[in-house]
């Protein structure tokens, strides 16, 4: 189950999808709108079962969260570029003010606006305008799901579960893109907490969006998870 971060559709994994054996099953989902965080990410359990989850970034916290309490149903575990939250109260409220102050200039100006100024981020920096994928985005994603977003699915409003995460069960792969310092710390750290032989792996030639900058060298990663969790 391949699981897209904020702003992007299912077809986000495409490129990532073409690099796989078609015996692999990768499934390429939405994520589902208008609910709450938790009831979120028991929704994509629902639809995905008992299978490997695969999130990028506002995905991979939603893949995590349904590791945690579903634990019987994700078999493997990959985060890319994804973190448990933000663990500090004030640094948590002052993303969900920014977070609400973006919804607004959503609500003022519109889809196109929006994303156009969203992948001109320092974030994106590396992301070729050919692999952005913008007018899936934009086809993709209304006013309403896009505020919804980030007001109900983001970081500042998500319960931080740093605290939870040594309870993790391996295969567990925290990734990042190898140019993407925050989040390649941010692997090591949960690889840390966890401990119990899990390794951070760093995804050459790559950014903060690293299954659009890299989708082979993320393909590469996700054959190897799936071989260990077959053995």
């Amino acid at each position: 189950m391949l699981v897209p971060g904020f702003t992007q559709t299912a077809t986000a994994w495409d490129a990532v999808v073409d690099h796989m054996p078609a015996d692999a099953g990768p499934v390429p989902v939405d994520v589902p709108t208008s609910l709450g965080f938790v009831e979120t990410a028991a929704a994509i359990g629902e639809l995905g079962g008992r299978a490997v989850y695969v999130g990028y970034s506002m995905g991979g916290r939603l893949c995590l969260r349904l590791a945690l309490d579903r634990p019987e149903l994700v078999r493997g575990l990959v985060l890319l570029s994804a973190s448990p939250g933000i663990a500090d109260d004030a640094e948590r409220a002052a993303r969900r003010e920014a977070d609400e102050k973006l919804a607004r200039q959503i609500e003022r100006e519109g889809v196109d606006a929006f994303l156009a100024r969203w992948l001109r981020q320092p974030l994106f920096s590396t992301l070729p305008e050919d692999a952005a994928g913008l007018d899936a985005r934009r086809a993709g994603h209304t006013v309403a799901t896009l505020t919804h977003a980030l007001r109900v699915l983001g970081p500042g409003t998500q319960e931080p579960l740093w605290d939870r995460i040594d309870q993790l069960v391996p295969p567990f792969v925290p990734a990042a893109g190898v140019l993407d310092e925050k989040y390649v710390d941010i692997a090591f750290a949960m690889a840390e907490r966890v401990g119990r032989d899990v390794h951070p792996v760093l995804i050459g030639g790559s950014g903060h969006a690293v299954h659009l900058e890299n989708p082979e060298g993320v393909a590469s990663l996700l054959r190897r998870v799936l071989h260990d969790v077959t053995l």
